[in-house]
């Protein structure tokens, strides 16, 4: 039976705001992710001002590069959330603006191939597209450093760029740091407990990961479960992950495995908050202090 939480739990910005979360209807997918698009000003404002934002072609893969400053500028790949079946370039443009400000670098905003109709490993395939692009001439003509390079994503975009530097430090791409929002990395759901959370619903995650990784697709892969197999050489690692979501355990069994391995990892959880908060930086104060603090720590490890 699922338990709910105590409305006195949830910090008064959360408990202001109904959970208008629904089940997904995949009949009406095309027409949610349009909405979400849509919603992004309400959610999360215009963004802050950022010197030169610009969509980019990397490798066929359609990328949004924000550059706060001149000069060559090391390089913060964006994974956007959205259970791999949602969001894109739109969705988080407020979160990248203030991403590139706070942290000085060039953030690479990557608009991957969604699931259902791409199911894994479609989206990982696109983010190493995107990150073998920023040593191309066309990156290089942007003043990009890729030999500074960090990843960071939010949610199912966070285990996207788990997943990406575990594929880096195999064919030896140097990754400086990764800072992960509440990453999903277990597809059993075996930390999700009974109590429901405003926000992600166990139901609606589920669906999420069968259609992400449908029959056939071995979940016992670390390109499917980014916290099984060898997790040494892993660049330093922030999470940050909220009090009230579903993914807080495995989240932070993941950044304690990384400690095991030897990784520097730091774990954060900020109270009172539940899933997806970071990319609603009109609704929680909450938001843009956590993009301060990864921002913080991917501009001490991008440093000269």
């Amino acid at each position: 039976m699922s338990r709910l939480l105590p409305p006195e739990a949830l910090h008064p910005q959360v408990r202001a705001l109904p959970d208008t979360t629904a089940p997904i209807d995949p009949a009406r997918l095309d027409e949610q992710r349009r909405a979400v698009a849509l919603n992004t000003p309400v959610e999360a404002g215009e963004g802050v001002p950022v010197r030169y934002v610009e969509d980019v072609d990397a490798e066929g893969v359609p990328c949004r590069l924000y550059r706060p400053a001149d000069g060559r500028l090391p390089v913060v790949v964006y994974v956007h959330g959205g259970g791999w079946v949602d969001g894109g370039l739109a969705s988080h443009d407020p979160l990248c603006r203030l991403l590139a400000a706070r942290s000085g670098a060039a953030v690479l905003s990557v608009d991957y191939r969604l699931a259902p109709e791409h199911p894994c490993p479609a989206a990982s395939d696109d983010v190493d597209r995107a990150i073998h692009w920023l040593r191309s001439p066309a990156a290089e003509l942007r003043s990009l450093d890729a030999s500074r390079l960090a990843l960071s994503g939010d949610s199912s975009g966070g285990h996207l760029a788990a997943v990406a530097s575990r594929r880096c430090r195999d064919r030896g791409v140097p990754v400086r740091a990764q800072a992960l929002f509440y990453p999903v990395v277990d597809p059993t759901g075996a930390t999700w407990g009974d109590t429901v959370f405003p926000g992600l619903k166990a139901p609606n995650l589920r669906w999420c990961w069968d259609v992400f990784a449908p029959p056939g697709v071995d979940r016992s892969s670390p390109d499917v479960s980014p916290a099984l197999g060898d997790l040494s050489g892993l660049p330093p690692t922030l999470v940050v992950t909220a009090e009230h979501d579903i993914l807080t355990v495995e989240a932070e069994a993941y950044a304690a495995a990384l400690a095991e391995a030897g990784v520097s990892s730091v774990t954060v959880r900020v109270q009172g908050l539940v899933h997806g908060f970071v990319r609603r930086l009109a609704r929680f104060d909450a938001a843009a202090a956590a993009v301060d603090l990864a921002a913080g720590h991917l501009a001490r490890h991008l440093g000269d």
